[in-house]
């Protein structure tokens, strides 16, 4: 880990034309979580954690479909404050997370407002712009489902994740 953020340090100063985008994860891409190797991966891109963080509004977060993954449904309002992570992350990576959360035909990356949890105890905390995958269309039924602050794959919930080989939604 240590290795891999001097690296990014060392890019950034002699590369500093490469475009660095941030990216808030709430679902399965997080640390301790199932797809969290892809974000280590360095053959999908970089990714440098910055932070934790929350929605500044809430957002209806729902299990769903046989694989129960995590959706960030778009209606903002509803719902609870969202914790997830704040990433940094070199074009390549956001390439290759468009083509894993299927953007922009099942989610949408958007941005997002949040308010970093890490950093001075004391003070106010900031708030951040990232992206964010949303899900924009969805069956209705699925704001009828319990909403969660945090996933957890193996959460109190009981909805275990299934991987799906095609990343389809049914």
């Amino acid at each position: 880990m240590k290795g891999s953020v001097i690296l990014s340090l060392i890019i950034s100063v002699i590369c500093p034309v490469v475009h660095m985008a941030r990216v808030f994860v709430y679902g399965t891409l997080k640390k301790g979580q199932p797809n969290y190797f892809r974000m280590e991966n360095t053959s999908n891109g970089q990714a440098v954690f910055l932070a934790r963080a929350r929605t500044v509004e809430p957002y209806p977060l729902v299990i769903a479909t046989k694989h129960n993954i995590p959706f960030l449904l778009n209606v903002p309002g509803t719902g609870q404050r969202v914790y997830g992570e704040i990433y940094r992350v070199d074009q390549k990576m956001l390439e290759f997370l468009d083509r894993f959360e299927h953007c922009p035909e099942w989610y949408q990356r958007t941005k997002i407002q949040l308010e970093v949890q890490d950093g001075d105890a004391e003070g106010e905390k900031s708030i951040e712009e990232a992206f964010v995958y949303r899900k924009t269309t969805y069956e209705s039924e699925w704001l009828q489902k319990p909403t969660y602050e945090s996933y957890d794959a193996n959460g109190d919930h009981g909805l275990k994740y299934v991987s799906p080989e095609d990343r389809s939604p049914e």
